[in-house]
């Protein structure tokens, strides 16, 4: 039985050697995240099962250790006369060479942990690593920011009014550590506050004092970090109160003291002090910004600013006197006119939806961004999704697809690229951006040889529980995803000049799992479907 248990686990472990691709970042993808879900529970089973079998062994060498003892006490009340009878003798000796070798041998040799090892190893191939570990901490810092959450309410488990588990003291420490070592002091700070708060109020009161200094340790150097001296030596004198000998808390408070003596801030004051950045100063900047607060405005569902000529704004049935569109018209709904942006109702069923998510599930991988300067791709921490990218004809609902969006929109897809297929992480976002290439970016679709992105086809192929809008931060347009609807825009006028007011995101998923797909539109085929204007035009 074990040695077919063997082959069955140098046999996975061969396929590993081969089907380990794409694993990484699994933070990035729901659809990834879920697998390590199902290796949790293979785990929990191979475990179960080596447990099981090592009681079993352990019975058996029980009844080994008996028997020998038995035996033993009886042989030892006369040994000379035992060993006297060269029958007993003879089984004596046997007992210790053959039966030992056929029966005795196997059982205390035959120890399964180092299979059981390497079997637990190959399912922790498909569970999270570290750098998932910081994924989805940077992703709850995310959604903490962007949605206005209170640290406490995610302690408790309330993100926006949707349950989920609560944090414990200790996950709260570790949350505050993770910032920390991505310096991320503002956070550290909330997270290790909170941490120190829950501490009290937990009910074991086991290495209690320990955890506290480590926490105040933090607390002290994170806000020494944001400039607040007062209160990095409030804390400081905390931490010795609970340790008077911890060295180094000692050398800061004396440098703390001499600070505030000299009336000297850190490199810049923050906080009750001043302000001084905890961030990169570019970044810091960006997220002070008149586009990032409409962006992260719009993501919560705040109305900011005034949608122009909403009483124009109609919904119709529209052919386009196309023979796919005849029995079933397309449900057209305006959402903004200048730039004309629409959505289109139930535009893929549910059976579509799932043959596209089944055929893009094994070739999703990390989303990436084009560098403006380069026009390589690369991955980029403002964009967290993974996404795969399939051909006409590679199924028939591809292409039924393709050829639903070319009816609607009157757009020729022979030159479009690829339907992309999203699939959003913890926190899944990309920051905003825009889909058509500026002037400045002049190689940036120069290999496909077919012009600049002139619209975008955006399908949402599942409902999102909280977060995950599309949101255009300069007219002030969100969009939430619904299942089977789908948006559409311009990207360029007419004149082939870019509509700047379609620069738009999309924003964190806080609860729920997001898919989406979207076709880029290139310019070339669509001379006589959309002729080209003199003047900047829709």
């Amino acid at each position: 039985m074990q040695g077919s248990f063997s082959e069955i686990v140098l046999g996975f472990l061969l396929l590993a050697c081969v089907a380990n691709v794409g694993r990484c970042e699994l933070f990035t993808s729901m659809a990834h995240l879920q697998t390590a879900l199902y290796a949790e529970r293979d785990i929990a089973v191979t475990l179960k099962n080596y447990v099981e079998n090592e009681e079993e062994r352990l019975r058996q060498i029980k009844r080994l250790a008996e028997d020998l003892e038995t035996h033993s006490v009886k042989a030892l009340e006369n040994p000379d006369y035992y060993l006297a009878n060269p029958v007993n003798a003879f089984l004596f000796v046997k007992r210790f060479t053959l039966d030992w070798s056929k029966n005795v041998d196997n059982l205390l040799k035959n120890d399964s942990s180092e299979t059981m090892r390497r079997y637990v190893d190959y399912y922790r191939q498909d569970l999270p690593s570290y750098e998932d570990l910081q994924g989805s901490a940077a992703a709850l810092m995310r959604l903490q920011d962007t949605y206005k959450l209170d640290t406490s309410k995610i302690a408790q488990g309330d993100l926006g009014g949707v349950q989920s588990t609560q944090l414990t003291a200790i996950d709260c420490f570790e949350l505050g550590k993770l910032t920390y070592n991505s310096e991320d002091f503002y956070h550290t700070s909330l997270w290790m506050e909170h941490a120190l708060e829950k501490l009290a109020t937990q009910e074991n009161k086991q290495n209690e004092s320990d955890l506290r200094a480590e926490m105040l340790d933090y607390m002290a150097f994170s806000e020494y970090r944001k400039g607040n001296i007062k209160t990095a030596l409030v804390f400081t004198e905390e931490l010795l109160t609970l340790e008077p000998n911890h060295e180094r808390a000692s050398n800061n408070k004396r440098y703390y003291e001499k600070m505030l003596k000299d009336k000297e801030a850190s490199e810049q004051p923050r906080g009750e002090e001043g302000t001084t950045f905890d961030m990169d100063p570019v970044q810091h900047e960006y997220r002070r910004s008149y586009e990032f607060q409409n962006y992260e405005a719009l993501c919560r569902g705040e109305s900011i600013m005034e949608i122009k000529d909403v009483h124009k704004l109609a919904c119709r049935y529209h052919t386009r006197n196309n023979p796919l569109l005849i029995l079933m018209p397309a449900k057209e709904e305006d959402v903004f006119l200048d730039p004309w942006i629409v959505m289109y109702h139930d535009v893929m069923s549910d059976s579509e939806i799932n043959a596209i998510k089944s055929i893009a599930t094994p070739k999703l991988n990390r989303a990436t961004v084009q560098n403006a300067k380069t026009g390589e791709l690369e991955v980029a921490t403002y964009r967290i999704s993974k996404s795969a990218w399939l051909k006409h004809d590679e199924h028939p609902v591809v292409a039924r697809i393709n050829a639903r969006m070319e009816a609607i929109t009157g757009l020729s897809m022979e030159t479009a690229e690829e339907l992309q297929v999203a699939n959003y992480g913890l926190g899944g976002h990309y920051e905003p951006h825009f889909d058509f290439a500026r002037r400045e970016e002049k190689d940036a679709f120069k290999s496909l040889g077919t012009g600049n992105r002139i619209a975008t086809f955006l399908f949402y192929m599942s409902d999102v529980e909280a977060g995950g809008a599309t949101v255009f931060p300069y007219i002030g347009v969100k969009l939430f995803p619904k299942k089977g609807t789908a948006a559409f825009w311009y990207n360029l006028y007419k004149n082939g000049e870019g509509i700047y007011n379609t620069r738009h995101a999309a924003c964190p998923v806080l609860v729920g799992t997001k898919w989406v797909s979207n076709k880029w539109i290139h310019e070339r085929g669509q001379e006589f479907r959309r002729p080209c204007g003199l003047y900047k035009e829709n």
